[in-house]
This record gives C-alpha cells, sequence and structure tokens, in this order.
C-alpha cells in the first residue's frame, strides 16, 4: 500500500515539479537512484508529453519492479547454466537476493530520500506528501522509533491518511503523538487513557512467565517478574507524563478534569501540575476543580488549595476554612497512625508524605503538624471556631504536646480568648 502511495504521489507530479523536487536536493539524485535527473528532465522540455512517457514509462508499484527483476534474474540464472553468457557475476548467480531483501533494501533507499527532502524549501502539499508516505514506509520497515521521532516533532502529516494505519497495526503511541501534533488533544489523551489501563500487571507477568517456562522449567521467574513490574510502572507513568503535559497547555476545563482521575491514581505529583500549570491561557475554575478531586486524594486537594492562597492570594475564606480543616484532619490521623504502629518519629513523617511508584519526592516536604501551625498563623480568613471544634476534644491536642500547643494557643487567639491562650 505504501509504495503504490509513492507511486501515485510521483504519477500527480507532472515533470517540471518533479525535476525541481529532486533538483533542490544537496545531494545529487544518482547517490539515490541510478537515474540521470537532469537528462530525463531535459528529454521531457524537448520532448512531447505523450512521447516522453513512451519513451519513460510512469512509475509502477515497487513490489511489481521486484518481481520482474527477479523474472530477469532466473531467466539469466537459467540461461547461464545453459552455458549462454549473461550479465549476472558468480557472485550474485551463487547468492541471489530474496524478494523480502530487495523490497527492504528498496524501501530503505526511498527512506533515505525523503529524508533528504525533508531539509529542502518543500511546497506545503509536497511536504504532507513526502512526511506521509515516510511515515508509511518507516511502518512498513516497523521502525517504530523513527515513527514516533518523526509524529513528535514538526511535521506535515495528513493524519486522516494514516490514523486507520495506525491504528489497525497496534501503533497507538505514534497516533498520539500525531494527534497531540495537530492540535487533537481529546484524542490523543483518550488514547493516552487506554495505553495506561493496558498496562496492566497480570499481562506482563503471564509474557514473563511463558518466557520463562520456554526457557527453563527450573529456572527462578523472580527476577523476571521484577522486570515486567517495573515495565507496568514505567508504561503506566509514561502515558501519565505525555497526558499531562497536553492538559497543563489546555484550557478546556472539561477536558482536563475528565481525565484528571486516572493521572492522579498513577502519580499524584503530575495531576497537581496539571492543576496548577501557568502553562494555559485561561485558568480553571476553583469550585469545579475542588468538586471534581477525588476526596480521597486529599494531598491533592490540599497542595491545589495552598497554592490558590499561597500563590494566586485567594481571599476566598471557604478555601482558607476548607485548608485549615484538611491540615487538621491529616495531623490527627498522623497521631492516630502513630499510636497504632508505634512507629518512631521518621517513620510518621514517612507514612504522611506521598510517594510515587519510582520513589520520587513526595507533594509536601514538611511534616503537616508544622505546615497547619505555619497556616494557622499567618492567615486571618479561616473559621478558627470549625478548627477548634474539630480539635479540641482529640488525644492529640489533650497532650498539648510541642506544636499541639502553639496550635491552641494560636486558634485562642484568633477568637480572641486570652484566657484560654494562657
Amino acid at each position: 500500500m505504501c509504495i503504490l502511495i509513492f507511486s501515485c504521489l510521483l504519477s500527480l507530479l507532472d515533470t517540471t515539479q518533479l525535476g525541481g523536487l529532486i533538483g533542490s536536493l544537496s545531494t545529487s539524485g544518482k547517490s539515490f537512484f541510478s537515474v540521470d535527473w537532469h537528462d530525463k528532465i531535459l528529454i521531457s522540455i524537448q520532448v512531447p508529453r505523450n512521447r516522453y512517457w513512451g519513451l519513460h514509462p510512469p512509475p509502477a508499484p515497487l513490489e511489481n519492479v521486484i518481481d520482474d527483476g527477479l523474472t530477469a534474474i532466473q531467466r539469466a540464472v537459467f540461461l547461464k547454466k545453459a552455458g549462454v553468457e549473461t550479465a549476472v557475476d558468480d557472485d550474485f548467480h551463487l547468492n541471489p537476493p530474496s524478494r523480502a531483501d530487495l523490497l527492504e533494501s528498496a524501501i530503505q533507499n526511498m527512506i533515505r530520500y525523503l529524508q533528504a527532502c525533508r531539509d529542502n524549501d518543500l511546497t506545503p502539499s509536497l511536504r504532507e506528501g513526502v512526511d506521509t508516505l515516510l511515515m508509511y514506509l518507516y511502518r512498513a520497515l516497523n521502525r517504530v522509533d523513527d515513527m514516533e521521532r518523526l509524529a513528535s516533532c514538526e511535521n506535515s502529516c495528513v493524519v486522516e491518511e494514516l490514523e486507520t494505519l495506525l491504528n489497525d497495526s497496534g501503533h497507538l503511541r505514534t497516533l498520539a503523538f500525531l494527534y497531540a501534533g495537530k492540535g487533537m488533544s481529546a484524542k490523543a489523551l483518550g488514547i493516552w487513557c487506554i495505553l495506561a489501563r493496558n498496562y496492566s500487571q497480570s499481562s506482563y507477568y503471564k509474557e514473563q512467565s511463558e518466557e520463562t517456562e520456554s526457557t527453563t522449567e527450573n529456572e527462578d521467574s523472580t527476577t523476571d517478574l521484577q522486570v515486567a513490574s517495573r515495565k507496568v510502572i514505567f508504561g503506566r507513568e509514561t502515558a501519565a507524563i505525555e497526558a499531562s503535559r497536553i492538559l497543563e497547555e489546555s484550557s478546556d476545563q472539561e477536558l482536563v478534569l475528565q481525565h484528571l482521575g486516572w493521572i492522579a491514581d498513577i502519580n499524584q505529583t503530575l495531576a497537581v501540575q496539571v492543576l496548577i500549570s501557568e502553562k494555559r491561557i485561561n485558568q480553571l475554575s476553583p469550585d469545579e476543580v475542588i468538586a471534581a478531586i477525588d476526596l480521597k486524594k486529599v494531598e491533592i486537594l490540599q497542595r491545589y488549595l495552598q497554592w490558590l492562597i499561597e500563590e494566586q492570594y485567594s481571599d476566598d475564606t471557604r478555601f482558607h476554612t476548607t485548608y485549615a480543616l484538611l491540615l487538621a484532619k491529616s495531623a490527627l490521623e498522623t497521631y492516630e497512625m502513630e499510636l497504632t504502629t508505634q512507629n518512631s518519629v521518621a517513620g510518621a513523617l514517612k507514612n504522611e508524605m506521598y510517594v510515587s511508584e519510582f520513589g520520587a519526592s513526595s507533594i509536601f516536604e514538611t511534616p503537616v503538624r508544622e505546615r497547619f501551625q505555619i497556616f494557622l498563623e499567618s492567615s486571618d480568613l479561616y473559621d478558627a471556631e470549625d478548627v477548634l471544634d474539630l480539635i479540641e476534644e482529640s488525644e492529640l491536642w489533650l497532650e498539648k504536646l510541642g506544636h499541639e500547643t502553639l496550635v491552641l494557643q494560636i486558634l485562642a487567639l484568633k477568637l480572641e480568648d486570652c484566657e484560654a491562650a494562657e
């Protein structure tokens, strides 16, 4: 199919266009094809068009050219065996090329030619043809890295001509890069979401198990399973990273909130970056964002509220009060976890910090109690009575140790209760 498109592409160009395209290359056409293009162009000018195509037949599908060449080789071999001198040398006679080898070699040379064409100043229509055909040829040789590199850089590929091919062949990453480059964000995000879900541990474990059994029955498969697990994590993380890059620049609030959930399930830090990104033209509605965040993702909600208050200078008392209450609840939960597990202070700090699947840095690097105290002291816009009602009966505050004593004093002062503060 890709070769037929190449033939059609050449047949659509008149001789002057074809000559101009090839003549514009910094490298002579002879380095790619054994044709003197300048002589061919000269002939086309001097000979009427109907006679020109009689002397030089129109392009044919490459498979047909190779089949004709193989037939000629077989005929030459037969004649040589019969004692007739032919142009085929002995080495070629003893090791004749296969059809697959010739086809691959031809496609590789066409790729080299088209890659050289991309460096020249082409018209928009020619650039579309070159890039689209180049993607077809990469696909024909299954050069996945080249496909993704072309799709993710600036290109003139016609997506409508490629999406069926790439979708049917399973090259969804390449298709996602193409969609993103052409501004089709919804389609690109849909693919990254599908890929993230498809990176399931069970499928990788199954593949690794089958490979292990085929290699040796007694071999320990622990290492293989660890490698498979890393592949799963890497694949899901990559999908989330690529999706977050698109969403960080998107002002489409519905689209952002639609994909926020699965990104947060993979990496909460990426989800926060999507919400607080300064790259988008229009910021998201805080009320809509807060309503969309999963209540179980407390760290994301805390970080978003912190951003609204400290970096966007929001004076909305609802946000200040909600943030204070969330910090208070987290501090209480951390303390209860300490009592239950009897962990050390270092262990407690680790429990309250979110760590990604790669062991990356947490959303918050300071302990929640310290953040709670700092916020209560710095803000005057939260409802101190609501916060005090939440914490005053807990065992943590009854002990009144360290930060807890300061917190109670701050709340009392906010409520203008001097006796309670003392």
